[in-house]
């Protein structure tokens, strides 16, 4: 898009060539910006809660202090409601009668390439988090802004290289990872040896089997984090569950939910219907996922053409159940470390996912500290809807956009004499929070809430 990309503060977008691979052909310059409003005037003939957050906003300013992004960099085009002006002001000029009549003098703007530039840097710093919405007056959520240029960007040929990449490994290999069945069985055996070895459980984990549940964990856990599907493996075995994974579906995350709500998202969840289908699934657990957990539990009956007809929950929800019935023998001394819980986004302000994280807790630790705010009120990690680049530019903005995580960490003393826990129960924030506690030294080790459940359990 030439010169103006330079000005900005921008994530390695993917090529032409990028975009062919997921079903989009990228728009022509001279296109971009008819075409863009086409897009803008689909979408707000769908989205009521798109036009609410484009007309309604009285700019009192309210939301600034409450974004983690904006703190952490001081930009004011990082500001909620500066941040959706970008859009706003071009919704304006095209779509109000005041702003068609009077443009700038009611502060109306007409798109340009340089403003689709802007989109592209501000709306890939936006975490959607959805604080902004809960001090809102008028309970504006901008994410619904934010999820719109990001639509529009895709269907016009502009993302990220790193979602690009991922929808890509998703639609090749049904994971972001890429892995295929031979590595995912074996990293599951590697995985049942160390079980055995660590805690004496002697588990297997099924692989498309035939059962009544279907857990999808993070493909991340097989890499990153082992000790999230160790800990799942040995809940399900412990309670005798008849349960197994699909090697067409170890991804609870859905990456199109964060850029392409319309083809991505889709091709991601038939997926988990034809899994349903094809081994007789009467349940599925969903694994550590936050925005995969919100995209499976709140789009999937408006997403896809084939209704899946099996209830989905959360593993953490199952593992509070099985709590409340007795069927688990847990001894939280074996997790004596202090430790704080960081409550995702998509867990608290989306899905309601709050009381039974902190049930499970109380259950299996001995000294659980609250960070201030928490609950729906708690900070985003900084990595939130994607924005987890490696680019040094990029990356220095995750650790300012983690600033006031790392504030809410350090009020709880957890890393004091640097033995602490920061409990993360979602596969994106546990990648974020790896490098952020190294960067701000907090003297914490990251871990999922399954994780701290598989290492309390008391096998017989």
């Amino acid at each position: 898009m030439g010169e103006p990309a330079s000005r900005y503060k921008q994530a390695p977008r993917a090529s032409v060539e990028d975009m062919r691979r997921l079903h989009c052909e990228p728009v022509p310059d001279d296109r971009k910006v008819a075409r863009a409003i086409e897009y803008m005037d689909k979408l707000r003939k769908k989205s009521r809660s798109f036009v609410v957050a484009m007309e309604a906003c009285t700019k009192c300013g309210l939301c600034a202090e409450n974004c983690h992004t904006y703190l952490g960099t001081r930009d004011p085009n990082n500001i909620p409601t500066a941040r959706a002006d970008l859009m706003r002001k071009v919704y304006k000029r095209y779509f109000t009668p005041q702003g068609r009549l009077f443009g700038k003098l009611v502060g109306a703007e007409d798109l340009t390439l340089d403003m689709l530039e802007k989109w592209y840097s501000y709306y890939y710093q936006c975490n959607e988090c959805r604080r902004c919405a809960e001090v809102c007056p008028f309970g504006i959520d901008t994410c619904e802004v934010t999820m719109a240029a990001r639509q529009i960007l895709h269907w016009l040929g502009i993302e990220p290289k790193l979602h690009n990449h991922t929808g890509q490994a998703m639609e090749k290999s049904g994971n972001h990872m890429g892995f295929l069945k031979a590595a995912t069985v074996d990293t599951l055996e590697f995985m049942a040896d160390e079980c055995r070895d660590e805690f004496g459980a002697n588990i297997r984990f099924p692989v498309d089997e035939p059962a009544d549940i279907l857990y999808v964990p993070s493909s991340a856990d097989f890499a990153i984090n082992p000790y999230t599907l160790m800990g799942a493996g040995m809940f399900f075995n412990y309670i005798g569950a008849n349960w197994t994974i699909a090697s067409s579906l170890i991804e609870a995350g859905n990456f199109g939910y964060l850029f392409d709500q319309e083809a991505v998202m889709r091709s991601n969840m038939r997926r988990l219907v034809d899994a349903v289908v094809d081994l007789g699934i009467k349940k599925v657990v969903w694994g550590e996922c936050g925005h995969g957990w919100r995209s499976w539990k709140m789009y999937m009956e408006s997403t896809v053409d084939r209704p899946l007809r099996v209830p989905v929950t959360h593993l953490h929800d199952e593992v509070a159940e099985c709590i409340r019935q007795g069927r688990l023998v847990l001894d939280p001394a074996r997790n004596s470390r202090p430790v704080t819980l960081h409550d995702p986004c998509n867990y608290g302000r989306a899905c309601g996912l709050l009381d039974n994280l902190r049930y499970v807790m109380r259950h299996v630790v001995t000294d659980f500290r609250e960070m201030t705010p928490n609950r729906q009120f708690n900070f985003c990690c900084g990595g939130g809807s994607g924005i987890l680049f490696d680019d040094p530019v990029m990356y220095d903005l995750r650790i300012k956009f983690s600033q006031k995580k790392a504030e809410q960490v350090r009020a709880t003393h957890v890393g004091d004499n640097g033995d602490g826990i920061l409990c993360a129960p979602c596969s994106i924030c546990k990648a974020q929070l790896y490098p952020m506690v190294e960067e701000h030294e907090l003297g914490v080790e990251v871990k999922g809430l399954i994780d701290l459940v598989g290492r309390a359990l008391v096998w017989k």
